[in-house]
């Protein structure tokens, strides 16, 4: 299987609403794929028609022992959700100290779902450094930091490089990073200027091309489900499926060791 991490150093980037159509755009190509939420705000569900009552989850599924199977839904376009699910305060607080006591606790876990070897599983994480971020990292075959073009984001880049420095490109089975720059609105100086000092700083690790500000995203949301499913033709869907393909003829060049392959 092939795990990539989808990550950011600071909120409001769009990273929630990229994981879910890369992986509507996977699984529509013919990929097995698996939505993995590890952001509490168990919000990645929500783009893939889950119940909004349901609270189950692989928090929750993790604290009592049972299978991640029996919390797995089939959601729009193919792809199987693992939502992170509801718990009280106190649960949560209890399912964090469990990973962050074992570091490798996403690996071992994922091994237990038997997956396939061009199987990928997209994982969602909150941003900035948490320990959801630091275990997605210790999994991870490949780390997708989505980014903005703005003054923040670019000053944010060397955290999260530390991040992946630290838990990821030591492993002998860690493939790289890749940027994408999301939300762009071509018509602001600002933004193309701050694009190309982007495009010299990250070279051939930056997606070539953009992800476009477009409010059918916030459109197909309050639809539950994906812009790839909800409007196909937008530009911002042309985008996801441009950076797809990108995304994976990076990933698929990576060597999996027997041990990640099931």
């Amino acid at each position: 299987m092939k795990v990539i991490a989808v990550v950011s150093a600071k909120g409001g980037v769009g990273k929630t609403t990229l994981a879910a159509n890369l992986a509507s755009m996977l699984a529509i190509s013919g990929r097995r794929v698996i939505a993995l939420d590890l952001d509490p705000q168990n919000a990645l569900r929500l783009h893939f028609g889950v119940p909004l009552d349901s609270i189950d989850g692989l928090s929750r599924a993790t604290l009592t022992g049972d299978l991640w199977q029996s919390v797995m839904f089939d959601g729009v376009d193919g792809v199987t959700v693992l939502p992170y699910g509801a718990v009280l305060e106190d649960d949560r607080r209890r399912f964090e100290a469990h990973i962050d006591h074992d570091p490798l606790w996403l690996t071992h876990a994922l091994r237990t779902l038997r997956l396939e070897a061009s199987d990928v599983v997209i994982i969602d994480t909150p941003p900035g450094s948490s320990t959801y971020v630091r275990t997605a990292l210790c999994a991870a075959t490949y780390a997708l930091n989505v980014v903005l073009a703005d003054a923040a984001s670019y000053a944010a880049i060397p955290q999260m490089e530390r991040l992946i420095d630290t838990y990821a490109t030591p492993r002998a089975e860690f493939g790289g990073v890749g940027y994408v720059v999301n939300q762009i609105d071509q018509s602001r100086q600002l933004t193309k200027d701050v694009l190309k000092v982007l495009r010299q700083m990250l070279g051939d690790k930056l997606f070539p091309g953009v992800v476009h500000l477009d409010e059918g995203v916030s459109e197909a949301l309050a639809c539950d489900t994906t812009l790839i499913h909800y409007d196909p033709l937008s530009q911002a869907a042309a985008d996801f499926r441009a950076c797809g393909t990108w995304l994976m003829s990076a990933v698929d060049a990576i060597a999996v060791s027997p041990g990640n392959a099931a």
